[in-house]
């Protein structure tokens, strides 16, 4: 198991938990479409999130076969942990399996609550509704599983990482108090981009906010995220693989302004010196690989937009996240 610990002197550190990196994806091994452009410096990003005080990371597993390797990922290293669920552009998969619906959904139960016991499991997901990617999976296949997956949450008492684009009214007729939300105790709308009402909506459900670099690119994704009662926010990286993990926070976002003029100190932290892949160079970043480090950048805009201390905020974000995953 590696145990990473890195100081930084004279940077006020502030304690920081990544609800939602996609570790799994072959980037972060140096794979791109399948072709070895670099070499895996996965030890690289662990390492420099750690130097940014991110003390927890949340490794998100989208099907079966994923939530395995995310949870392999955070069996070997201690602050590490992973979700068990399916994505719903990976819904097909539940018909898919030869074993059939029931025997997919069997391996995502014995998965989380054999893990969930050992506390490395800590939640179901990524589930959801996605009707921006219908080409990846129907609507109705993805309501039939996104419903089933509330059972997973029930059977195992964990809370749920929720994926919302999109869909209506559909994705909270779903999860409305009639229907599942008594199937769990706790959920996050990860990778929020909705609206103000579809925000309120999500409150009222007594839900989470996931907030990233994607919930941040437009002056009424700010206004959104001012508007966020501060004892329902979270911080996490990215979205799901197809289009993660580049969610990251760019000089064409409304952002811009609230973290480009950070002290230099936070921004070697949080934004460090990057290169374009093809021309890799090991302990650097690569360019718009968004990693885990950079959440920091997401807080300050939050802190910013809300004009609230980055400290006192951060401190409030983390005890928001140590009370849905890891109490």
């Amino acid at each position: 198991m590696v145990i990473l610990h890195v100081l930084t002197p004279n940077v006020q550190m502030i304690k920081l938990i990544d609800i939602g990196a996609n570790l799994t994806d072959p980037v972060f091994r140096g794979l791109y479409h399948g072709k070895q452009t670099h070499c895996d410096d996965f030890s690289h990003v662990l390492q420099r999130a750690t130097k940014a005080s991110v003390e927890k990371i949340i490794v998100t597993g989208g099907s079966v076969s994923e939530s395995r390797e995310a949870l392999a990922i955070a069996r070997n290293h201690e602050n590490l942990y992973s979700t068990v669920g399916c994505h719903p552009t990976r819904c097909r998969e539940f018909e898919e399996h030869k074993g059939g619906p029931e025997k997919y959904f069997e391996e995502l139960v014995n998965l989380a609550i054999s893990e969930s016991a050992k506390g490395k499991v800590v939640a179901v997901g990524e589930c959801g509704l996605d009707y921006d990617r219908l080409q990846f999976c129907p609507k109705e296949i993805q309501l039939k599983y996104f419903e089933k997956q509330f059972d997973l949450a029930q059977a195992t008492g964990l809370p749920m990482f929720l994926h919302n684009r999109n869909t209506g009214s559909d994705f909270f007729n779903i999860l409305s108090i009639q229907k599942n939300r008594g199937k769990f105790s706790a959920g996050v709308v990860h990778s929020f981009t909705g609206t103000m009402e579809e925000m309120e909506r999500a409150v009222s459900l007594g839900l989470y906010i996931g907030v990233n670099g994607c919930s941040l690119k437009t002056p009424e994704n700010l206004e959104v995220v001012k508007r966020i009662p501060e004892e329902k926010i979270l911080l996490e990286t990215g979205n799901y693989k197809k289009n993660a993990p580049w969610c990251d926070l760019r000089a064409t976002h409304a952002s811009y302004s609230h973290w480009s003029s950070m002290p230099k100190q936070k921004l070697d932290l949080y934004q460090p010196s990057s290169r374009k892949k093809e021309k890799f160079e090991l302990g650097m970043m690569v360019k718009s690989r968004n990693e885990p480090c950079s959440i920091g950048q997401v807080l300050h805009v939050v802190s910013s937009v809300r004009g609230i201390d980055p400290q006192v905020i951060a401190e409030r974000i983390y005890e928001n996240t140590i009370k849905v995953f890891f109490q």
